[in-house]
């Protein structure tokens, strides 16, 4: 069994800030210490009484409950994949991804007032991770299994069952826009490439090879490991509303 310690010393860098920021806020807003009506999106109060942490603690905080801890698992499950995989060697690309994702999804909340991101974010990144992982075999619910490429879709099916959805379309659209403009456009279409990562990102996370070991380390010369084509996973979702299940392993 994992010592606990060294599963999370050994967790890459921004999978690990970003589901200890997602605990630590939504513990301390459980038990009082960090009042809730405190964290979650709301322009008026941004704008108005320039309340700017808001932008940042609506991704992190959510209820504490069942709900909680399915999103948590999503969190780590699939930045850990894209982190270790996708963005091994290149940390500054990946920080890019999760700081275009989030402006975009913070902008979205704003126009459509909504008071909680985590959803939207952790789905955006399932997104990503889908497109990158197209013919993954995905097996869900009573033995069925499709390609990964159609995952965010059947979560979005079942959401809009239980719910209205728009966390889950939310999500795959931030995914999707980010994926369009970062991969599919400059690189299949001939198009231009409008999200480079900024050279100030490329200097504080350099690329290395062998995986993400800190911020600003120097390029280890060690060899990438490739993820093994056609490897299957198993998934398991119902929902990306509020108070529904996401999944479980």
């Amino acid at each position: 069994m994992t010592d606990p310690a060294d599963w999370f010393k050994n967790m890459p860098i921004f999978t690990k800030y970003w589901l200890t920021l997602t605990v630590v806020i939504s513990v301390l807003a459980r038990f009082g210490i960090l009042p809730g009506y405190l964290l979650y999106l709301a322009p008026e109060l941004i704008f108005q009484k320039f309340q700017l942490w808001r932008l940042l603690t609506c991704v992190f905080f959510y209820p504490m409950g069942y709900q909680f801890l399915l999103n948590c698992y999503f969190l780590y499950s699939y930045s850990l994949r894209l982190e270790n995989e996708q963005f091994k060697s290149t940390p500054g690309d990946y920080f890019y991804l999760l700081f275009i994702n989030w402006a975009c999804c913070v902008i979205v909340g704003l126009l459509f007032k909504l008071p909680l991101l985590m959803d939207p974010l952790i789905l955006a990144v399932v997104y990503v991770w889908c497109q990158f992982n197209k013919d993954v075999i995905v097996r869900f619910w009573f033995g069925t299994q499709f390609k990964a490429m159609y995952f965010p879709w059947v979560l979005l099916a079942l959401n809009v069952v239980l719910s209205s959805g728009i966390d889950s379309l939310v999500g795959i659209f931030v995914g999707h826009l980010y994926y369009f403009l970062k991969i599919k456009y400059p690189q299949e279409l001939g198009g231009m490439s409008y999200l480079d990562t900024p050279s100030f990102i490329k200097s504080y996370f350099p690329d290395v090879r062998g995986g993400v070991h800190g911020f600003g380390f120097a390029p280890q010369n060690q060899r990438r490991d490739q993820p093994a084509a056609g490897q299957q996973n198993r998934f398991f979702s119902d929902s990306w509303g509020r108070g529904r299940p996401l999944g479980r392993d």
